[in-house]
């Protein structure tokens, strides 16, 4: 009697293949940018601040006593904000006010929650 030998072949699969394609270099460093202006007390502090605000905005003037800081740093703060795009600016005679922009942030948020 002869015996006959079957086999069967098995597909490889990557043991830690991913489940969805990473994210691109210029999408990762926009993420890293609203992380990273968040990444300081100070900046959470304020951006919360600004999104509490009844009116919407708020000015610089009203923003240094809540957080300790004088006006110079808070400015440099808020410049890390807009430029993340969390916030916006108007320069309205010597003061600046700022805005909330929800966008960035969700975006992010919803991303990694995604992933």
């Amino acid at each position: 009697m002869t015996r006959t030998q079957t086999t069967t072949e098995t597909p490889t699969v990557a043991c830690c293949a991913p489940g969805v394609q990473p994210i691109t270099d210029e999408h990762a460093a926009d993420l890293a940018r609203v992380f990273k202006a968040l990444g300081d007390p100070a900046r959470v502090k304020l951006f919360s601040l600004i999104v509490a605000s009844a009116s919407g905005e708020m000015c610089v003037c009203d923003l240094t006593d809540p957080v300790g800081l004088s006006q110079p740093t808070v400015s440099h703060h808020m410049k890390l904000l807009v430029d993340a795009g969390l916030v916006t600016r108007e320069q309205r005679g010597r003061w600046a006010y700022y805005a909330p922009t929800p966008g960035p942030l969700l975006a992010a948020t919803r991303h990694l929650s995604e992933v």
